[in-house]
Formats: C-alpha cells, structure tokens, sequence
C-alpha cells in the first residue's frame, strides 16, 4: 500500500485548504490515522489524530481549526484546514495503521510523501 498526500499549496492567512491521503489500493481495515506536520529545521510534529474510529485528537495549536476525517467511498483521509495562520507553513504527512487485505498477516504503519503547505501573512 502506498499513501499519496495532495492538496497543499500557497494560501493567505486566513484561508483554507483540504488536504487528501489516497491509497493505491482498497483497504480491508485502518485503526490509527494521523496527519503530521514538519516545519524547517523542526521535527515532525502530530496535527491531527484518530484512533480506531473514535473521537479525533489535535495538536492544540489547531484546535478549533483542523478536522481530521476519512471518506470511504474516495479511500482517502482528509484533513479540512481552516483560518490558516503563517505558522501553519509546514510539509504535512498522513500515516495510518492499515491491514491492507482481509488475507493479510497483520497491521502496517504506512507514511505518504508529504505536501507543502504555505500560508502568507
């Protein structure tokens, strides 16, 4: 399975973006989903999560702004960003736990490329 991120771009502050994580494959199951965020010469840093279905967890820093969701008709994991800040330049990354097939041994923790977010002030 791999994970392709897409949707980011150059925005003012204060507008939104939606960011998409399309697998190459349908996937039998996901557990976790996440996305993260790097900014330069940062580490990697949770934005949004979600654990088996339940209620979604975010960074405090986007709280009230970001909303982590996942659309099984499309097979992607969207993360809608709303009032963008300056501070939200980064290069995002979605991860999941995925059992790609029903015949597969186990879970897998599985990365997209990343896609750049940059919002001007």
């Amino acid at each position: 399975v791999q994970l392709q991120a897409s949707g980011g771009g150059l925005v003012q502050a204060g507008g939104s973006l939606r960011l998409s994580c399309t697998a190459s494959q349908k996937i039998f199951a996901i557990k976790d989903m996440a996305w993260y965020r790097q900014r330069p010469g940062e580490a990697r840093d949770m934005v949004a999560f979600t654990a088996d279905g339940g209620s979604a967890n975010y960074a405090d820093s986007v709280k009230g702004r970001f909303t982590i969701s996942r659309d099984n008709a499309k097979n992607t994991i969207d993360l809608q960003m709303n009032s963008l800040r300056p501070e939200d330049t980064a290069v995002y990354y979605c991860t999941a736990k995925i059992k790609p097939t029903e015949s597969s041994s186990g879970w897998g923790y599985y990365w997209g490329q990343g896609t750049l977010v940059t919002v001007s002030s």
